[in-house]
């Protein structure tokens, strides 16, 4: 996956985007009770790398929307909004990699596009951390047949591993694999912080 660089959208891409995420925020008023979209569009409008971001997010079939989590609190203590991808199932256009440079780098045959890592830097997103992807998983049912890569900790990390989650059985599970495998089935969810 190679995603452009001058983060800028075109007016129509602009009007496109914000129109698609107002509907989405107005569907879904569970994941932000107490928001109004005039003062989310506001914020977005005055940062555009920051509507590039959610672009790609929505490019990439993650759907963002906004969240209030208690893992990341609410934009009155923060001043910030914060938009999770939102998508039924891990966003298509981010499958099938592995988890960051060093697996991809440490695969000998058989290496995938990419990596869930340098992918989020590039959008210029995060990746959920395991607390933001189980409060994720309180205002809906998400990944019930694929998986996400989640922010692995350090100590894993240095040992070979990665982590992601998924839900199951009506149960959100935590698993672990080599940070260097990857699957159809397997991609990584992000937030961005507007």
């Amino acid at each position: 996956m190679t995603i452009e660089n001058n983060k800028r959208l075109l007016p129509e891409q602009r009007s496109t985007l914000l129109s698609t995420l107002k509907t989405r925020f107005e569907k879904n008023m569970n994941r932000h009770k107490g928001l109004e979209w005039a003062k989310v569009q506001a914020k977005l409008e005055a940062t555009p790398e920051k509507l590039w971001s959610l672009h790609i997010m929505e490019e990439t079939g993650g759907e963002p929307d906004v969240v209030i989590t208690k893992a990341i609190g609410d934009d009155a203590q923060t001043g910030e909004y914060i938009f999770y991808d939102c998508s039924a199932e891990s966003p298509k256009g981010r499958r099938s990699i592995c988890y960051d440079r060093a697996a991809w780098e440490s695969r000998k045959e058989h290496k995938p596009a990419n990596n869930a890592m340098d992918i989020a830097i590039d959008m210029g997103i995060e990746l959920l951390t395991e607390a933001q992807y189980r409060e994720l998983q309180q205002l809906g049912n998400f990944d019930t047949k694929t998986s996400s890569w989640v922010e692995t900790p350090a100590e894993i990390r240095k040992l070979g591993g990665a982590i992601f989650c998924d839900r199951r059985y009506d149960h959100v599970f935590t698993y672990h694999n080599g940070a260097e495998s990857y699957y159809a089935a397997r991609g990584f969810r992000g937030s961005l912080r507007v």
